[in-house]
C-alpha cells in the first residue's frame, strides 16, 4: 500500500513539474541584478531587464514574473547597444556578417554614408565600383541604397544596419567625376533621388568635401539636396569642406547648410588637423554651440584617437584627381603634370587641404592598406621609409604607389592633439563613430592592416576615457552612444532601455572594458564586454561571438512604410 502511495505521489510530482515547464513564461530573457544605465545619462540603479521576442517589456527594480532563461548580470552594467555612427562595414559585413570588431565593443547598429553610399547605383557606377574593388570581391546585385540594405540583411548580418544617402554618390549618378556643376535639369534630378532615398528609410544626406568629386559640390547645391532630405524628416552630416586651415569657415558652411535647408546637421569626425590649428578647438565649440542656441540642432561624433585614416588622395591636389581614378592614374604619369603635382604637395599655401603636410611630414603617414600584393610587404611603413628605401622624394613615392597599387592607398596620418580628442570626448553634443571597417583578425583581412579605431573606438571611451581619466560619467558617455545618436538620426524605439523599445541590449564590465588595438597593432579585438543582444537574439555570450545574424535594416522617418506612410509627404 505504501509503495503504491509513492508511486502516485511521485508520478503527481512529476505531471505537476511537466505542467509548470509547459507554462508560458512571461519573459523569454531576463537580465537579472545588473547595474542599468538606460541610455538617457540619469543615475544607474540595480534591477533587471526582461526581453519577450525582439522587444524590451520591463525594466526596473525587481521583474515580476517568470522567465525561460535568466541571465545573472550582478556587477555589471547594462546598457543599449551602441550606435556607430559612421562606419565603413559596408563591404566587411559582406564578407562576414559577424562585424566581430564592432559586436566585441557593444556596437549594434552600423550607421554608413560618409559622402559615398551603396546607392543609388547606375550601369556605369556598378561598373567601376566592381573595377575598383580591393581585397573584399563581390557582385553588386542591388541599385537603390534601400536595395543594398535589405541585401545585406537578407544575406545574414549580426548588427542592425542604416545609411544616409551619399552627396557624392548623387553627384556621380548624374554628373560624374568631373569639375561641372548640374544644370537645372540635372540638381532636380538629383533631389529626386534624395527624395526616394529618403522614402526607402535614408536617414539623410551624408557629405565628404575634401574628396573628389564631392569637393566640387558648392554649397547651393548640397543645400538644394539636403533640403529634401530635411523635409522626409532627415539631416545633414558631413566630413567637413576643411579640418585644418579652414576649420572654422567649413564650420561655418554646414551650418549656413542647415539653416537654409531646415534640417539639423552633424559634424562627421570633429576635428582639428594640423599643429598649427590645435589652438581653433575653443572656437570651433564656440560656434557650434552659437547655432545650437540660436535653435539649430548642430551635433558632432567622433573617434578617440590622435590620428585619421584615409588615402593617398588626401596628399595630392584635387584637380589632378578630376574625372575619377582611373583618370587620376593616367596624368600622373606624365613628367609635367607630376613636376606640377610636386610643387603644390610641397606647398603650405595651397587651397586644398594637404594632409602629410598637416600631419608635419611623411614621417607621420603611415601606409596600411595596398591591393596590389607586390606592394603588401611595404603595409607598417611610413610613407618616408619607402622613400627612403625607393631613393625618391616623397611627393614621388606617393603617386607611384597609386599608380602601381591602382589604389588611392590605404593611409593613417598623425594629425591631431590628445589633450583635444580627450576635452571632446566629455562634449554633452558629441557622438561616436569609428570611420572604420568592422572586420575580425582573420582571413581576407589580415590581406591588409587598418587604423586601431576599428577595433577600440567604443571601448577606449568607455574605459580610457571614461572610467581612466574620468573626462565624462559613464552614464554620460553611454547616453551619447546611444539615446543621442538615435534621436539626432530620427531612427524609432532604440537607443534606450525602455518597455517597447527593441532589445537592443549590452552587458559589460566598467571595470575591464578595454581597447587592445595599437597603431602598430590594430587588429586585437576589445575586451570587457561580456554579452550582447540585437532585436533579442543573444550575438556575444561571454565575450564569444554565437554565430547569430539577426540583424535588420533600421529605417529613417521617411521610410513610406511606417503607419502614417513617413515624413516624405
Amino acid at each position: 500500500m505504501k509503495t503504491r502511495i509513492a508511486f502516485a505521489l511521485a508520478v503527481t510530482g512529476l505531471l505537476a513539474s511537466s505542467a509548470l515547464a509547459q507554462a508560458p513564461s512571461d519573459y523569454d530573457l531576463l537580465i537579472d541584478n545588473g547595474t542599468i544605465y538606460d541610455g538617457m545619462g540619469g543615475t544607474p540603479f540595480t534591477g533587471d531587464v526582461a526581453i519577450k521576442g525582439d522587444k524590451i517589456v520591463y525594466v526596473g527594480p525587481q521583474a515580476p514574473g517568470a522567465a525561460r532563461k535568466t541571465i545573472d548580470a550582478t556587477g555589471m552594467a547594462v546598457s543599449p547597444g551602441f550606435i556607430n555612427m559612421l562606419s565603413w562595414a559596408v563591404e566587411s559585413l559582406i564578407q562576414d556578417g559577424r562585424g566581430l570588431s564592432d559586436t566585441t565593443q557593444g556596437v549594434t547598429l552600423e550607421v554608413f554614408g560618409e559622402g559615398d553610399s551603396m546607392g543609388p547605383l547606375n550601369p556605369k557606377m556598378k561598373k567601376l565600383a566592381v573595377a575598383r574593388q580591393g581585397d573584399i570581391k563581390y557582385p553588386i546585385e542591388w541599385t537603390t541604397l534601400g536595395e543594398y540594405l535589405t541585401y545585406l540583411t537578407r544575406k545574414g548580418i549580426t548588427p542592425n544596419v542604416a545609411s544616409f544617402i551619399g552627396a557624392t554618390t548623387v553627384r556621380m549618378h548624374e554628373l560624374g567625376e568631373g569639375d561641372v556643376d548640374p544644370t537645372p535639369e540635372q540638381l532636380a534630378r538629383m533631389r529626386a533621388l534624395v527624395r526616394d532615398a529618403m522614402k526607402e528609410g535614408a536617414l539623410g544626406v551624408g557629405s565628404s568635401l575634401i574628396y573628389m568629386p564631392a569637393y566640387f559640390a558648392e554649397t547651393p547645391e548640397l543645400i538644394a539636396i539636403t533640403e529634401e532630405a530635411g523635409k522626409c524628416g532627415g539631416m545633414y552630416i558631413s566630413h567637413m569642406r576643411n579640418e585644418g586651415y579652414k576649420l572654422l569657415e567649413a564650420i561655418d558652411e554646414l551650418i549656413e547648410i542647415s539653416r537654409k535647408s531646415g534640417a539639423p546637421a552633424e559634424i562627421y569626425h570633429f576635428k582639428q588637423a594640423g599643429a598649427e590649428n590645435w589652438p581653433k578647438l575653443d572656437e570651433a565649440i564656440a560656434r557650434v554651440e552659437k547655432a545650437r542656441a540660436e535653435g539649430l540642432r548642430i551635433t558632432a561624433d567622433m573617434y578617440t584617437y590622435p590620428a585619421g585614416a584615409t588615402g593617398l588622395d588626401a596628399a595630392m591636389p584635387v584637380w589632378v584627381q578630376a574625372g575619377g581614378l582611373e583618370q587620376w592614374i593616367a596624368r600622373l604619369k606624365d613628367p609635367a603634370t607630376r613636376a606640377k603635382v610636386i610643387a603644390e604637395m610641397k606647398d603650405p599655401k595651397a587651397d586644398w587641404e594637404n594632409l602629410v603636410l598637416l600631419a608635419g611630414g611623411p614621417e607621420e603617414v603611415l601606409l596600411v592598406s595596398f591591393k596590389n600584393p607586390k606592394l603588401k610587404p611595404l603595409t607598417g611603413k611610413t610613407l618616408a621609409e619607402v622613400a627612403k628605401m625607393r631613393g625618391k622624394s616623397p611627393e614621388e613615392t606617393a603617386m607611384d604607389l597609386v599608380i602601381e597599387d591602382g589604389s588611392r592607398v590605404g593611409t593613417v596620418y598623425f594629425l591631431m592633439n590628445e589633450d583635444n580628442v580627450r576635452r571632446e570626448t566629455a562634449l554633452p553634443w558629441m557622438s561616436f563613430g569609428s570611420d572604420a571597417e568592422s572586420q575580425a583578425p582573420e582571413g581576407v583581412f589580415l590581406k591588409s592592416s587598418t587604423h586601431p579605431r576599428a577595433y577600440g573606438n567604443f571601448t577606449r571611451a568607455l574605459g580610457t576615457y571614461a572610467r581612466d581619466q574620468k573626462t565624462a560619467p559613464l552614464a554620460d558617455m553611454i547616453r551619447r552612444m546611444t539615446s543621442l545618436p538615435a534621436t539626432n538620426i530620427g531612427i524609432k524605439g532604440r537607443g534606450v532601455l525602455r518597455d517597447g523599445y527593441y532589445a537592443d541590449v549590452v552587458i559589460f564590465d566598467p571595470a575591464r572594458i578595454q581597447d587592445h588595438a595599437t597603431f602598430e597593432k590594430p587588429q586585437q579585438l576589445s575586451t570587457g564586454v561580456r554579452d550582447v543582444f540585437v532585436n533579442g537574439t543573444q550575438v556575444l555570450k561571454d565575450g564569444q561571438h554565437t554565430g547569430a545574424k539577426p540583424g535588420r535594416f533600421v529605417r529613417g522617418p521617411g521610410w513610406t512604410g511606417w503607419a502614417d506612410g513617413g515624413a516624405c509627404k
